[in-house]
C-alpha cells in the first residue's frame, strides 16, 4: 500500500489535484471580488456548449460536455477549454504529420494486392484501411496466431536472437521482470554485435514501473531509447494520448503486434487478476513492412533520422507465406484526425457478418453507432458473442461494462465473461473469413484517444485458430443472463451517471 502511495502516478495525481483545487479557488475569489468575472465565465460556458454542438464530434462526448457544463455554469466551460480538446499538442501534430506525408509518398510508389481478394465485403474494407489508413494490403505472408502471451514470448526470443541488422520495439508498458530481462539481455548482446536496437515506451504506461531516467539507463547500454508524451504534472489533456501499442520488429523479416506488453503478468509469471488471457500475432514475409514503417513514422518524428524508410525494408525475404496465407493489413490509427478507423473497421464487420462475429475485449464503454451494429447484427440473425474479464483489473471500469449487458442481451447477443480471469485480449472474428487482431480496447481511450494498431486478416489460417480460440475461451467462460444484469435502482442510478461520463474518463 505504501509503495503504491508514493508511486509516481499517486504523487503526479496529487499534484495535479491540488492545481485543480487551487484553480478554483482562485476564481471563486475572483469572482466575488470582480463580479465581471462571474459573466466572463458564464458567457465562456455559452460559447463552450455552442462550439461543442457545432463540432463534428461523437454524439456521446457532446451529451456528456453539455451535461457537465450545464451542470457547472461558472467553471464548466473553462473546463471544456482545458480538457475539451481530444487531439494531441500542435508540437506532437506538427512532428508526426510530416511523417505520415512522408509514409504516403512511400506507400503511392508500393503496390497493392487488394484486388485480388475475391469477397466483396471483405475488398472493400481493406480498400477504406488502404484510403484512410496508409498502409498496404499484402499476401506471402506467414501469419502465426498465439493465444496467450506465453506462447507469444516462447517465440520472441528465439527471434530476436537471430536480428542481424535492426530490431524495433515500440510498447505501452515495460515492466521489470523475468520477461523484459529476458528481452533486454538479448538486446544488450545484439547491440554488442553491432545491431541497431531502438525501443519506444509510453511514459504514463510506465510510471509506476520504469525510473523516470530509465530512457537514459537504455542509452548507456547503447540501446537508442525514446519516451513518447513524457508525462508533466501539470493539468492539461494532451497528458490522455497515450501511444498504446506493442509492435516488435526484426531485420524488417519477422514482426509481432497484440495485446501483449512486456510484463510478467501477461505471460504468466506473475498473477495478478486470476489467469492473464491475451492474444498475439507474428508475421514473416511482406506484412512486416507495415509494423516497420509504423514505427519509424513515431521514432523519425521525434529522434534523429537514420537513412529513409527503403533502408528498413528487405529486398527479398528467406521466408514468407503462400497463396493459402492469405490477405493481411497492420494499420495504425491515431487522434491526429477525424477518422475513427478503428470503431470504422469494427463496426463495419459486424454490418458484413453473416453466421458469427465473436468479440473479446477487455472494456466495454462505446457510443450508439458501434453499440447498435452489435444489436442490429444479433437481430438480423448473426451469432454476436462478446467475451469479457471474469476478474476486473478496474472496478470502475467493469461497472460500466457490465451497465451494457442488459440492452446487448435483450438484443440476442451473447456475453460470456471469462471466469478463470482476465481478458486482455482485443480480437474480432466473422464467418471464418476475416478477423483483427491489436491493441484496440472497445472503449472511448482505444478508439478516439490513443495511439493504436491492429491487423486485419482475410482467408488466413490465423482467422480460423482465433475462431477455435474463442470457443474454446467460451468453454471456461460463464454465460451472462439478462437475470444477472438486474441491480438496485441505486445501482442502476450510478450506471447511467458512469454511462454518461464515460466519453471524458
Amino acid at each position: 500500500m505504501l509503495k503504491k502511495l508514493l508511486s509516481r502516478t499517486a504523487i503526479t495525481a496529487v499534484i495535479i489535484l491540488v492545481q485543480i483545487v487551487w484553480i478554483v479557488a482562485l476564481l471563486l475569489r475572483l469572482s466575488d471580488a470582480l463580479p465581471v468575472m462571474n459573466y466572463v465565465l458564464r458567457i465562456l460556458s455559452l460559447v463552450a456548449v455552442l462550439h461543442v454542438i457545432k463540432n463534428d464530434m461523437d454524439p456521446s462526448y457532446k451529451v456528456s460536455w453539455v451535461l457537465f457544463i450545464a451542470l457547472l455554469p461558472l467553471f464548466g466551460g473553462l473546463m471544456y477549454v482545458l480538457f475539451g480538446n481530444k487531439r494531441p499538442t500542435r508540437f506532437i501534430r506538427d512532428k508526426l504529420n510530416v511523417q505520415l506525408e512522408e509514409t504516403q509518398r512511400y506507400y503511392t510508389l508500393r503496390s497493392s494486392d487488394v484486388e485480388e481478394i475475391d469477397d466483396d465485403g471483405a475488398r472493400g474494407l481493406f480498400k477504406y484501411l488502404e484510403s484512410y489508413s496508409g498502409y498496404r494490403a499484402c499476401r506471402d505472408t506467414k501469419t502465426e496466431y498465439f493465444p496467450v502471451g506465453e506462447d507469444m514470448f516462447a517465440r520472441l526470443i528465439p527471434e530476436l536472437e537471430k536480428a542481424e541488422e535492426f530490431i524495433f520495439l515500440e510498447y505501452f508498458i515495460i515492466n521489470s521482470g523475468q520477461m523484459w530481462d529476458s528481452v533486454l539481455d538479448v538486446l544488450r548482446h545484439k547491440v554488442a554485435q553491432g545491431v541497431d536496437v531502438r525501443v519506444i515506451y509510453d511514459d504514463v504506461g510506465c510510471a509506476d514501473y520504469l525510473p523516470a531516467n530509465y530512457c537514459q539507463t537504455l542509452r548507456s547500454y547503447g540501446i537508442k531509447a525514446m519516451v513518447f508524451n513524457k508525462f508533466v504534472p501539470v493539468v492539461s489533456v494532451v497528458m490522455n494520448n497515450r501511444d498504446h501499442r506493442k509492435i516488435t520488429v526484426i531485420d524488417g523479416k519477422v514482426g509481432f503486434i497484440g495485446g501483449i506488453n512486456i510484463s510478467d503478468e501477461y505471460i504468466n509469471k506473475k498473477e495478478r487478476f486470476g489467469h492473464w488471457k491475451d492474444t498475439g500475432l507474428m508475421f514473416k514475409g511482406p506484412g512486416v513492412e507495415n509494423l516497420t514503417i509504423m514505427f519509424l513514422e513515431m521514432w523519425n518524428a521525434f529522434e534523429e533520422k537514420e537513412g529513409g524508410y527503403r533502408d528498413f525494408v528487405p529486398a527479398e525475404y528467406e521466408e514468407k507465406g503462400g497463396e493459402g496465407d492469405g490477405y493481411i493489413l497492420s494499420f495504425s490509427d491515431s487522434p491526429l484526425d477525424d477518422e475513427n478507423a478503428s470503431e470504422n473497421v469494427y463496426a463495419d464487420i459486424l454490418y458484413n457478418a453473416n453466421d458469427y462475429v465473436y468479440i473479446t475485449t477487455p472494456y466495454l464503454a462505446i457510443d450508439s453507432s458501434l453499440q447498435n451494429a452489435l444489436c442490429l447484427a444479433a437481430k438480423r440473425g448473426v451469432d454476436v458473442r462478446l467475451i469479457t474479464p471474469g476478474i476486473p483489473d478496474k472496478k470502475m471500469v467493469y461497472r460500466l461494462t457490465r451497465s451494457y449487458y442488459a440492452s446487448l442481451i435483450r438484443a440476442g447477443v451473447k456475453i460470456y465473461e471469462y471466469t478463470p480471469g482476465f481478458v486482455h485480449a482485443k480480437s474480432y472474428v466473422a464467418d471464418d473469413k476475416i478477423g483483427v487482431v491489436g491493441t484496440i480496447n472497445m472503449d472511448y481511450r482505444s478508439l478516439y484517444l490513443h495511439f493504436e494498431c491492429g491487423t486485419l486478416m482475410y482467408d488466413s489460417p490465423a482467422v480460423i485458430d482465433l475462431r477455435n480460440d474463442d470457443l474454446a475461451t467460451i468453454e471456461k467462460c460463464r454465460k451472462i443472463e439478462l437475470s444477472d444484469c438486474r441491480t438496485s435502482f441505486f445501482g442502476e442510478l450510478i450506471d447511467r451517471v458512469l454511462r454518461v461520463i464515460a466519453p471524458l474518463l
